[in-house]
């Protein structure tokens, strides 16, 4: 019974709690804006985007990840487990068949197009860390993967209720997608001397600290300002980009020997994500009780 669960505590801690409401929220948000009813499509693609998805992706990513986090001093509690070597085949197994039933039922729910939204965002999870494909060790690709992580579960709601892709939907889509890459070019800011200790290719290690740090400002910067295009009040939320662009100035000119100091902003950043979230479900209400 102990063995069981410690082998739980470890799996709990591989899927990133902290993190699951980054791609359940989106995929939340998407359908009910859209499909305007709470049904069995949003209960269970809610519940999966939560758990299931998050255990594949950061565990797939923890398992074949294991010899550069063993380098890495940030890995081992909020930011990553170092799963040992004997949790990695149970890790694997559980993830997978954790997402099974959920994707079934989704997929009996779904329609074609929804099924292609999902099987690029299944992918994208895999193809982030499996050897073979590995898109996080090519840089840019890398920041493009991480980023279809957390816009396609708000993409797949959004298809799987029938929703109409308007020009500012579609800016919205954008500027959030700038967010996600952004937020993975500045985390990987902090692991440029281990990736490069480890042979890990990123998009950090190829133009350097400093440069990747001013790539994900513009970024942010970019995304304030294609929410400019959307329908009212989504203009309002450009000003959301700042707090992020605040907690990533300060390594404007960070060397690569001094980039693991960037963490601290990252860990501004894991809690901004919820301060701004709180804002943005403010903005979504307004605009749900606009169009009613």
């Amino acid at each position: 019974m102990t063995a069981i669960r410690h082998t739980l505590g470890r799996l709990l801690l591989a899927s990133r709690p902290v993190s699951w409401i980054n791609t359940a929220y989106p995929f939340a948000a998407a359908y009910f804006l859209a499909a305007g009813r709470v049904d069995a499509a949003l209960v269970i693609g809610t519940v999966f985007f939560l758990v299931p998805y998050n255990l594949a992706m950061y565990g797939i990513n923890d398992v074949f990840d294991y010899e550069s986090d063993l380098a890495n001093p940030r890995k081992g509690g909020l930011e990553g487990a170092v799963l040992a070597p004997s949790a990695h085949r149970t890790t694997l197994v559980v993830a997978v068949a954790c997402c099974v039933p959920f994707v079934v039922g989704l997929v009996v729910l779904g329609s074609a197009w929804s099924w292609l939204v999902l099987a690029v965002s299944l992918f994208a999870v895999a193809a982030y860390s499996v050897p073979g494909v590995r898109f996080k060790e090519r840089p840019f690709l890398d920041s493009v993967t991480s980023s279809t992580h957390f816009v396609s579960p708000a993409v797949y709601g959004l298809v799987l209720a029938g929703a109409q892709f308007t020009g500012g939907l579609v800016a919205l889509l954008a500027a959030f997608f700038l967010w996600g890459v952004a937020s993975h070019a500045f985390g990987a800011v902090q692991d440029v001397v281990p990736d490069r200790s480890g042979g890990i290719r990123s998009i950090a290690t190829a133009i350097g600290a400093r440069w990747t740090v001013r790539f994900a400002i513009a970024c942010w910067l970019a995304a304030g300002l294609l929410v400019l295009a959307t329908d009212w009040p989504g203009p309002l939320t450009a000003v959301l980009t700042l707090p992020y662009v605040a907690a990533a100035a300060p390594y404007w000119s960070v060397s690569d020997e001094l980039s693991a100091r960037a963490n601290r902003g990252w860990r501004w950043f894991i809690w901004l994500n919820y301060s701004v979230g709180f804002l943005v479900t403010l903005v979504l209400i307004a605009y749900a009780l606009r169009r009613s």
